[in-house]
């Protein structure tokens, strides 16, 4: 038996007041506050932890817990949201450029993102890019430029599908390329097992945390803590200690961090690393 999410405890998550009708508006307005509250973060497959995929575990974790995720959690239970809403979702994978690869990189699918339809047509929809995650939906049309309440953003023309870029400065970074083949949530599932268990997995080795605010971005990695102000300032330090580690995480992400012996030797850990 499928799991009727709460919407109700999902809006109390978020803050959302506003209304409750499939619209355009309504989309917007859920996917900024989503993103401005519910923080990507990979402390589970960090502490070898599972992650579980069903909406009702996805439901207890990031609403009831006050805990975050990354792609697939964020992705699956705002499309879980929306569907509820009376959306029509499509649920989409790509391939990701960003930090690691050049432009023509052949990577594997393996990040999550959403495509959904509306009267005024389709639009992508990602709040579960880590340190780049939209805070608005974009209109599925190429080579437009795009403004969001952070960066600008736009859609490329890539082959049988599309590049999405931001710009960072005068310079536009390509994030990631998909196309637009359904993909279903027995397929998240394999791509969640290698992403949270894989010994290789950048989610299993090291502490990945983001979370955009109201004219900046905070951004974890390890023990490397940086708020990018939309203007162009980048604040940066190495947090020293468990304590500060763990007030980041909670102060900045807004996270409830959950509460398992393991967690402390783990964030140690990530202090010693070079």
């Amino acid at each position: 038996m499928s799991h009727a999410i709460d919407l109700d405890a999902y809006f109390r998550r978020i803050g959302h007041v506003g209304g409750r009708e499939p619209t355009l508006a309504t989309l917007a307005a859920l996917h900024r506050r989503h993103a401005a509250t519910i923080a990507f973060e990979n402390l589970d497959p960090l502490l070898g932890r599972p992650v579980a995929l069903d909406t009702a575990s996805l439901e207890r974790k990031l609403v009831r817990d006050g805990r975050g995720g990354y792609c697939y959690e964020q992705n699956l239970l705002f499309g879980d949201v929306l569907a509820a809403l009376g959306f029509r979702v499509t649920g989409l994978a790509a391939r990701v450029l960003w930090t690691y690869h050049p432009e023509d990189a052949i990577t594997a699918r393996s990040h999550q993102l959403l495509r959904v339809d509306l009267a005024e047509g389709a639009y992508v929809v990602d709040v579960g890019f880590g340190g780049q995650t939209l805070t608005a939906p974009l209109r599925l049309e190429p080579d437009v430029e795009q403004a969001t309440p952070h960066e600008v953003f736009r859609l490329v023309a890539a082959g049988d599908g599309f590049k999405m870029q931001c710009r960072i400065g005068a310079a536009w970074r390509s994030l990631y390329r998909f196309d637009l083949q359904e993909v279903l949530r027995p397929d998240y599932e394999i791509l969640n097992h290698y992403a949270s268990t894989h010994p290789r997995s950048r989610f299993v080795n090291a502490l990945i945390a983001a979370r955009p605010a109201s004219g900046r971005r905070y951004a974890l990695a390890d023990d490397r803590f940086a708020v990018h102000h939309l203007g162009g300032c980048t604040e940066r330090r190495v947090l020293r200690t468990v304590g500060e580690l763990r007030a980041t995480l909670e102060g900045a992400f807004l996270l409830r961090l959950p509460d398992v012996p393991e967690l402390d030797g783990a964030l140690a850990r990530l202090l010693a690393t070079p």
